[in-house]
């Protein structure tokens, strides 16, 4: 018995990243600036929907992670091979529209961060930009999965800096088990943003390519379901101490809205240095962390839907169209944030709305996908997990639709 557990665990920490690292980046800059200001405007009362988000968050996931475990093929791959090349390259101009927009909101993260600190965006922007380009061209996948995994560690700043606030936990507690539903129209657009910025239609892709180039197959998918639920887990505990220390510090002396994430760390100042420091070097990490996933995951994403070469394990000769689609995305995407006054807020709005068009498709087209006979074999779902499949896809889709109308509305305002 003691062998076999042994076993498990060697096959766990041999298959671990690709799961666990999706998950934690999706905490990038705009998912902070979500739950702080859930946090800053309502207190612990959105607490509950990270029980529910977790659980669609992990459906999702694992089918990904499945399909690319049993398939050898990235999730863009099999679309293309299964419904045409036409409904892909559409598919992948819509995810390089909204992909570019997160990746300006990431930059524009790392700069707002550091400028807490008098360092200029003008310094800050050009050198992570150069530091995320060198970690990609110039490693394999092995060393960058390392630095990527260690990025993950410093996710506990959220974590310490919510202990220090000293938040009411018998109040956190309460309202993690305890839905709160009001008509309120902003109390309802938050929720559906948690839920959108948890649920992204990158990560599937993303996953599902770092899954394949990882060499992960079949037989070590239990261990690998593991890290993926491990990871959307470790997710949510980082959004709960996100939320807890907003609540904490900022709606406890008057529920307000902020304007950025950085406003939020300006809230913790009265907590002492270490609670301040603590969330402004979570958000570095986080949109740096972001800001180099995005760009990735679009890459593999474009090239594996449209037959081109990928995979940071290839040279740049051998891969170019992957490598200069990386280059451009991070160039443009930080070059943005360096322009006087351009229009972040309603970029990032933007981004969601075309966010909220993907994300129904691509869920429809994974749900088609794992039922496949000839694609998965035994593999396919069975009937219970397609019940709850096709039951997270409808509430995803119902969300999504009020997202987008919510989003239209603050655009046309």
């Amino acid at each position: 018995m003691f062998r076999r557990l042994k076993y498990h665990l060697l096959v766990f920490w041999a298959v671990i990243g690709p799961g666990f690292i999706t998950a934690m980046v999706d905490n990038d800059a705009g998912g902070i600036f979500t739950y702080s200001q859930a946090g800053a405007k309502y207190g612990y009362l959105p607490l509950w929907t990270l029980l529910p988000i977790t659980i669609l968050l992990i459906v999702t996931q694992e089918m990904c992670s499945r399909m690319g475990a049993v398939t050898g093929k990235g999730l863009s791959d099999l679309i293309r091979e299964e419904y045409g090349l036409r409904t892909t390259f559409f598919m992948m101009a819509a995810l390089v529209a909204a992909n570019l927009t997160n990746v300006m909101a990431n930059f524009a993260g790392v700069a707002s961060s550091l400028e807490l600190f008098h360092v200029t965006r003008y310094i800050s922007v050009p050198l992570a930009g150069a530091a995320v380009w060198l970690l990609i061209v110039k490693g394999n996948y092995q060393r960058v999965e390392k630095v990527f995994l260690g990025a993950t560690a410093l996710y506990v700043c959220y974590i310490v800096s919510g202990i220090l606030v000293k938040p009411d936990w018998k109040e956190a507690a309460i309202y993690s088990v305890k839905p709160v539903l009001m008509l309120d129209p902003g109390y309802i657009a938050m929720l559906i943003g948690m839920v959108g910025t948890s649920v992204a239609p990158w990560m599937q892709f993303y996953l599902q390519a770092a899954v394949v180039e990882k060499g992960i197959t079949a037989k070590d998918y239990n261990e690998s379901r593991l890290e993926v639920i491990v990871g959307c887990v470790a997710m949510s505990v980082i959004a709960f101490f996100i939320i807890v220390a907003c609540a904490g510090a900022i709606h406890s002396n008057g529920p307000r809205d902020i304007q950025d994430a950085t406003d939020a760390a300006l809230g913790l100042r009265p907590f002492g240095p270490y609670a301040y420091l603590l969330f402004c070097a979570g958000l570095f990490n986080a949109s740096l962390f972001a800001a180099c996933i995005l760009p990735l995951s679009t890459a593999y994403t474009v090239c594996e839907g449209l037959g081109f070469e990928s995979g940071v394990n290839r040279r740049f000769a051998e891969a170019p169209v992957f490598y200069w689609l990386f280059t451009g995305l991070i160039v443009l995407g930080g070059s943005v944030i360096l322009i006087p006054g351009f229009p972040l807020v309603k970029m990032i709005l933007a981004s969601q709305v075309i966010n909220g068009i993907l994300l129904p498709l691509v869920l429809i087209f994974m749900m088609l996908l794992v039922n496949k006979q000839r694609l998965m074999k035994k593999w396919r779902n069975n009937a219970l997990y397609n019940a709850i499949g096709w039951t997270a896809v409808t509430v995803l889709i119902g969300l999504t639709c009020a997202l987008l109308a919510v989003t239209l509305r603050d655009l046309a305002r």
